[in-house]
């Protein structure tokens, strides 16, 4: 089973980006023949610094070997060391209806959000579907809201195959409900465009203050808590802390005279834990940065044949030499 997925290089990485795609693409890792790589050719539908987008996609590769990619298991590499992946967007394109590209939701989410409409906006699930398809892809992990672009994936792969021949492997979207949206530090989704974001690595005093500045409600102390669902604190707190530790914390909240400052006390406790073995291996990739650049010059070297392979299976299918 071939597994395949990126992401972009866009900003600092929190954990949104953790649990909504790192860590089930680490655990996915075990399970098969696994392609990871660093999104930059999408990056450039938003980041038009060039020093940003190098140091960004630095800053991406190190932050994925830290949080546990193991470069033995997996193939990690730059997007753009891929060259074939662009050509393969534009036969991909010549099967892409309009329509479809009309009806899906980042394009209107990101012209919502301020960002100025561009044909590589628009175009942004072709290339995601060439990503995918030119590896031969059996399973794609993604959020939820990405699962749309999986299936216009599918669309495309599916009526290329049709038209020219069998040529691509159709994938499978693998969504964990469970982590499929990250609440952000004002209650809307995890996002840097919204300024709510927990920083994977970060200066323990700026993180500290980020998480004692979660927004809650004005229960007082005493009083048994409720609405806990409801609660961003608590919903983080689930994410880091272990079964035991979430029921003892249920229980104090419940029974009152346990506040929300001791749960986000508590909460940046769970979650500077969580992390202190990556902050550990990030410190060392930092001291080394040619190891970083050697692993992804290699995994571009493990990649690039499979994706010539498909290419050159494309153009001989469209009538190409």
């Amino acid at each position: 089973m071939r597994i395949l997925s990126g992401i972009q290089p866009s900003g600092v990485l929190h954990i949104g980006n953790y649990f909504g795609m790192m860590r089930p693409a680490i655990e996915l890792q075990e399970r098969g023949e696994a392609f990871y790589f660093i999104a930059d050719y999408h990056a450039l539908t938003s980041l038009h610094d060039p020093e940003a987008l190098r140091r960004y996609s630095n800053e991406v590769a190190m932050d994925f070997l830290a949080c546990g990619l193991d470069p033995k298991k997996a193939t990690f590499f730059r997007q753009s060391d891929i060259p074939e992946v662009t050509e393969l967007t534009w036969l991909l394109s010549i099967v892409t209806p309009m329509s479809l590209l009309e009806k899906c939701h980042s394009f209107k989410d990101k012209i919502a959000k301020g960002i100025s409409p561009s044909h590589g906006l628009f175009a942004y699930p072709v290339l995601m579907a060439a990503d995918i398809l030119i590896y031969q892809s059996n399973l794609v992990p993604v959020g939820r809201d990405q699962k749309q672009h999986v299936e216009v994936t599918r669309d495309l792969g599916i009526k290329f195959n049709m038209q020219f021949g069998e040529t691509f492997t159709i994938p499978e979207p693998e969504i964990r409900d469970s982590v499929a949206v990250i609440p952000g530090l004002d209650g809307q989704k995890m996002s840097k465009s919204y300024n709510n974001t927990l920083e994977i690595f970060g200066e323990e005093k700026a993180l500290r203050k980020k998480v004692m500045g979660i927004k809650s409600d004005s229960q007082p102390l005493e009083a048994p808590k409720t609405g806990l669902n409801e609660n961003i604190a608590w919903n983080l707190f689930k994410l880091f802390a272990g079964p035991a530790d979430i029921e003892a914390m249920e229980k104090r909240l419940k029974a009152g005279g346990t506040g929300w400052g001791d749960l986000k006390k508590a909460l940046f406790d769970q979650y500077w834990n969580y992390f202190a073995e990556a902050r550990r291996r990030r410190a060392g990739l930092q001291a080394n940065p040619g190891e970083v650049e050697r692993v992804l010059r290699e995994g571009a070297a493990r990649a690039r044949p499979i994706a010539q392979a498909t290419l050159r299976k494309a153009r001989q299918a469209v009538g190409l030499k």
